[in-house]
């Protein structure tokens, strides 16, 4: 099974990046403030960019190279 790397914006305009092997029930679970101690105050957030690989170790790998871009860069790799 894939797993996906994911970027939500949430409602203050700050920016979430995750990975999830369930990339549309993860989103859900952000918007009903199960997501996340992050997002549980910052809903409704908004999918923005998502990556599909093959397993798990290379998804927390992306999501950390991810991580550490600045909102910057965050922003131009959503396009």
């Amino acid at each position: 099974m894939s797993w996906y790397v994911y970027i939500i914006e949430c409602k203050d305009t700050w920016l979430y990046t995750g990975i999830t092997k369930d990339l549309e029930r993860r989103v859900k679970e952000h918007n009903s403030s199960n997501g996340c101690r992050f997002t549980r105050c910052r809903a409704p957030v908004k999918l923005m960019y998502n990556e599909k690989v093959r397993t798990r170790s290379i998804a927390l790998k992306r999501e950390a190279a991810i991580k550490r871009l600045s909102r910057k860069k965050k922003l131009e790799l959503i396009g």
